[in-house]
């Protein structure tokens, strides 16, 4: 059981409906980080543009950074 409550609807919000829409396009469906992140929209597009950021940095090899979520998903007992 999550302690933070998800958003589970944008309720009109621009900046939510954008996200939500952008995660069901690349996920399926809106990520569970997302939901929480969906009490405060600025600090989730924020957070989400970070991400970007590094995705795009190229720092990494490609494809590396997938490997590097995927194994820290699995240290963490994420099933994600």
């Amino acid at each position: 059981m999550p302690r933070v409550k998800e958003i589970e609807d944008a309720g009109g919000d621009p900046i939510l409906e954008d996200l939500f829409a952008k995660d069901r396009a690349a996920f399926g469906g809106v990520l569970n980080p997302t939901k929480v992140l969906a009490h405060c929209p600025p600090i989730l597009r924020a957070a989400k543009l970070l991400g970007a950021s590094i995705a795009q940095s190229g720092t990494l090899p490609k494809g590396l950074a997938e490997l590097v979520y995927l194994r820290v998903a699995s240290i963490n007992g994420c099933p994600f």
